[in-house]
């Protein structure tokens, strides 16, 4: 496998060779990079856009950092209408930068694009869902370069929730709070102190690595702007620069999202800027929208929870339903179930949370949840196999059958998930584009898998929406009629009748 290779954008460079002190997500990408030798581009493209400055001086001395990397030339004869008529309307100079950089991708001049501008990532996904999924955050670069070059890590499987007085406020962890808040240290202390505020955390090696604090609101003292009953307030969302990237966001927005799903919650909001673009990105994908703005300028984004069953809408397709109102999903007449049979290996790694080895967890000290919650660390997964089988459209409902397994559960289903796509991988090049930010796969892994033309490897991305407790074992799964003899070895599709028993058996919480 050939080493991966990463056109950085304009922000990126700012980011990296800007007089400030480097942030950490930014000097892990950069360090990471060098230490495997990763060739690391900027676009011709960008060095015109830096070109524009009117500022002499600082034109003259970020023209200077550009020669640290590789420039990538322009393509000759490109216009502009090229450009507009693949990547959409072009009304500014910064347009044609990000269209060029999208260009150089999706000819594969490039395996991945890396940017903070969430206008680039939307202009992406776009296009497509296999090249949004090749442009990357900082964070997520540097996690993509960790999980494909360096040394497996104990991996971080819990969040813990613990009373605000349980945490160090003095931790370096919350420096960034302070420079933006100065009266951070007094709120923490008469607020989240004073009123025993509840907080989700998430700590690696016993340091603070994620934090969310939640307060109960109801519509006659709330800055919600939708009015609704039961109100959740996440008044703090935080992760350590040092562990963006590795999908702690991700797991901690699960966290909220399954809490308030379970808990019969109306509404959940926070507030933020709108420099928090990975944050804002998250948010909108699963639903939340900007609902106002407070006098300081900060952003009010809200999501709504409902129990009732989801409503086909044609404007909507069934998989955005899914993900717009996750955990929530549509099942109609349309939509199909299937079963897919994983191997413990690849079931332990997709669902860390469900592994309970009955030998001592020499992993258990890497965070202090003493009782862990429901949740693993991803919403979105892929999953890769050799399956001759055909899955649905996106939307379709996914069980998971963990196969004969030396820990418990065995030959079981244990998860429930929604799919997003399937796509044939016919390299292991294409392989690592089409797991991109999300992959749970070392480059040996990945290799391992031997991806030719005539024996494509099945990309499988979906989104877990529940795990099923407890799992339904072979017995069951035999009275019902999903198995009948040996269980199958291979993806196989469910019979309407068969979906609807397995659903009613999944115990969600809220009606399909």
């Amino acid at each position: 496998m050939r080493q991966q290779s990463y056109l950085i954008d304009t922000n990126i460079l700012i980011g990296l060779e800007d007089y400030r002190a480097v942030e950490s997500a930014y000097a892990r990408f950069s360090s990471l990079a060098a230490a495997h030798k990763i060739n690391v581009y900027v676009h011709e493209a960008a060095r015109d856009d830096i070109s524009r400055d009117k500022n002499a001086e600082r034109r003259r001395i970020s023209l200077s950092k550009i020669e640290k990397y590789q420039i990538l030339k322009k393509r000759r004869g490109l216009t502009q209408g090229d450009l507009e008529s693949e990547f959409g309307p072009v009304r500014k100079p910064n347009d044609i930068v990000d269209a060029t950089l999208l260009h150089a991708l999706k000819n594969d001049v490039v395996d991945f694009v890396v940017s903070q501008d969430k206008g680039l990532h939307e202009r992406a996904l776009k296009h497509s869902a296999e090249l949004g999924r090749r442009v990357l955050f900082v964070g997520d670069a540097a996690d993509l370069l960790t999980q494909t070059y360096e040394p497996k890590k104990v991996p971080i499987r819990h969040v813990a929730e613990v009373e605000a007085h349980t945490i160090d406020h003095k931790d370096s962890f919350f420096d960034s709070l302070r420079d933006g808040y100065p009266a951070f240290d007094a709120w923490w202390k008469e607020k989240c102190v004073s009123e025993h505020r509840s907080c989700w955390v998430v700590y690696d090696n016993d340091h603070l690595a994620g934090l969310i604090v939640r307060k109960d609101e109801t519509k006659s003292a709330t800055d919600a702007v939708t009015e609704a009953n039961k109100i959740l307030k996440v008044c703090t969302f935080k992760v350590a620069p040092d562990k963006r990237g590795v999908k702690l966001g991700e797991l901690l927005l699960k966290q909220v999202l399954w809490y308030a799903q379970t808990n019969g919650y109306d509404l959940a909001y926070l507030t933020t800027y709108d420099t928090q673009d990975a944050l804002i990105a998250l948010l909108e994908y699963y639903g939340f929208h900007h609902a106002g703005t407070k006098p300081d300028g900060e952003l009010i984004y809200e999501r709504g929870f409902s129990s009732e069953r989801l409503v086909a809408n044609e404007a909507v397709t069934t998989y955005d339903a899914a993900r717009r109102n996750y955990p929530r999903f549509l099942v109609t007449d349309d939509v199909k179930g299937f079963g897919i049979p994983i191997k413990e290996a690849y079931h332990d790694t997709l669902y860390p949370d469900l592994w309970r080895p009955r030998q001592p967890d020499l992993f258990n000290d890497a965070s202090r949840a003493e009782r862990p919650t429901r949740p693993g660390n991803t919403i979105r997964k892929v999953y890769l196999c050799r399956a001759q089988s055909k899955l649905g459209a996106p939307g379709s409902v996914l069980f998971f059958y963990k196969s004969a397994s030396k820990e418990k559960p065995s030959q079981a289903i244990t998860a429930l998930g929604i799919l997003e796509s399937v796509t044939l991988a016919a390299s292991t090049r294409e392989l690592m584009h089409l797991t991109g930010g999300r992959s749970v796969y070392s480059e040996t892994e990945l290799q391992g898998f031997n991806a030719t033309p005539k024996k494509p490897v099945k990309v499988i991305n979906y989104l877990l929406v529940s795990y099923i407790d407890p799992p339904v074992g072979l017995d069951e799964l035999r009275q019902i009629g999903v198995v009948n003899g040996s269980p199958q070895q291979s993806i196989y599709k469910l019979k309407p009748k068969h979906l609807r028993q397995l659903l009613d058996r999944a115990n969600l919480q809220f009606a399909v």
